[in-house]
């Protein structure tokens, strides 16, 4: 496909990255110089500088034949009147826009993006995303990733094997026969800094990162297996009021109103923001990095702490405190790898990326075949997909194992007449089945064809 991709960023650029290594032929459009020559000195792209909303600028990037553009800037306005220049003057099919504000994503103005209006075919919003991860992060403590498919009937979920864990030293094919009953299947796992997809006779090791597929029904029994039980989260200290902030707070009253919630934000105005829309949550004015303010907060009594401040040195170094002062789980917002990357050693439990995350949603719209959904893993290095077979599919009728999936992919489930299934050599994918397939990068594109439609379809 022929992409445009608005913004030269950190979201941008990882789209970028991920869209050209796959022979996408993608050009980016920002104002700084510096940034598209970064780009384009580093990935096989085009790079235009100017402004992503002018109609000469979309033209220089090739708009006329385009089949999407995926504008990702920072400023919503300009993400937003791009989509309208792109469908207006170029009748650009595919339009996917970053959109931050609240005020524009509340339900009653969501006929602004109609196609006789502001035609935007998707709206994706970086805090609604990672508060939603947020939330699932406290509500299974124990799991630092995790991502939902076939309709929530099945979740991959991200743990540290901890020494004490059941399934050590034990080859993979034998899970099976160990725990006869449990719906569930390892995908991949973390070594040395190295992600590798599962191999039946592979064994774990403690301190592995291990990514584990597991049906909704045996979820608690899967986390239990592989790192033990945790206790529930029943108080949450959120430090920043922000966007994010207010976004989780606000999922937390509506979604778990048996959460107590105590927030920290250091802006006056911003906590009698957060204190008016609030029902139910303690707002404390102060700095999330002050020991009294984290004590009036009980972070020590707390089973989870989350940083959210736009400062990813702020978020680090506060949940670092929190953990310091005992608190069971420390969730900490960073943007940039490298700060991500000390999260560990410093005593943050999780952290959360939105440009992952927003990567995630975009990918899956970018997807050919009916792939529904994408899970990014990682920096990049690999992707869960969530693709359904058609009859024209290559796989359609085939057994699992005569269907070709590369080393380097694992199928974690088939759903197939409304019934998980997990996978065996004899298993028949019929069409309209939806299968949920771990890749590492290089793989996605073999993976995307193996889900390929014929032309007739379109």
């Amino acid at each position: 496909m022929k992409i445009i991709i608005c913004g030269a960023g950190q979201v941008g650029g990882q789209i970028a990255l991920r869209l050209s290594e796959e022979g996408h032929s993608v050009t980016v459009i920002d104002l700084n110089p510096d940034l598209v020559r970064k780009v384009t000195d580093r990935l096989d792209v085009s790079g235009v500088v100017g402004h992503a909303a002018h109609p000469d600028v979309q033209e220089r990037a090739g708009a006329e034949d385009a089949d999407m553009i995926i504008a990702a800037t920072q400023v919503d306005e300009v993400n937003m009147i791009a989509c309208q220049v792109a469908h207006s003057e170029f009748n650009i099919p595919q339009k996917i826009a970053r959109v931050r504000a609240k005020g524009y994503l509340e339900t009653r103005w969501s006929d602004l993006f109609r196609r006789d209006h502001m035609p935007i075919d998707v709206i994706i919003s970086p805090e609604t995303e990672v508060a939603r991860v947020a939330v699932s992060r406290l509500k299974k403590p124990s799991a630092f990733d995790l991502s939902t498919f076939l309709d929530g009937a099945v979740t991959i979920v991200a743990m540290a094997l901890p020494p004490d864990c059941a399934v050590l030293n034990t080859p993979l094919r034998q899970l099976t026969e160990l725990f006869s009953t449990l719906s569930a299947q390892v995908l991949a796992y973390r070594r040395d800094g190295k992600l590798r997809a599962a191999e039946p006779d592979d064994q774990l090791k403690a301190g592995d990162l291990v990514h584990v597929l597991s049906t909704a029904a045996d979820l608690d029994r899967t986390i239990a297996i592989f790192v033990g039980e945790r206790k529930p989260v029943r108080n949450v200290v959120l430090i920043g009021a922000g966007n994010v902030g207010l976004e989780v707070a606000q999922l937390l009253e509506t979604t778990a109103p048996d959460i107590r919630v105590r927030m920290i934000e250091r802006n006056r105005q911003r906590a009698e923001h957060a204190a008016d829309r609030l029902n139910s949550a303690i707002v404390l004015h102060g700095d999330g990095l002050a020991p009294d303010i984290l004590e009036e907060a009980k972070v020590g009594q707390a089973e989870a702490v989350i940083t959210l401040t736009d400062d990813d040195r702020v978020n680090l170094l506060s949940a670092a405190l929190c953990k310091q002062a005992g608190c069971g789980l420390t969730i900490a917002l960073a943007k940039e790898a490298a700060l991500a990357n000390l999260a560990g050693r410093i005593g943050v439990d999780v952290t959360l990326n939105p440009q992952t995350t927003t990567v995630s949603t975009i990918l899956r719209h970018v997807r050919r075949g009916r792939v529904r959904a994408v899970h990014v893993v990682g920096d990049g290095e690999a992707e869960v997909l969530e693709a359904q077979i058609l009859s024209t599919s290559p796989i359609a009728g085939k057994r699992l194992r005569d269907a070709g999936f590369p080393d380097g992919s694992v199928v974690g489930a088939v759903l197939s007449g409304g019934v998980v299934k997990l996978p065996q050599g004899d298993l028949v994918l019929n069409a309209d089945d939806r299968v949920v397939i771990f890749a590492l990068s290089r793989r996605v594109r073999q993976i995307e064809e193996l889900f390929r439609v014929s032309v007739d379809f379109f």
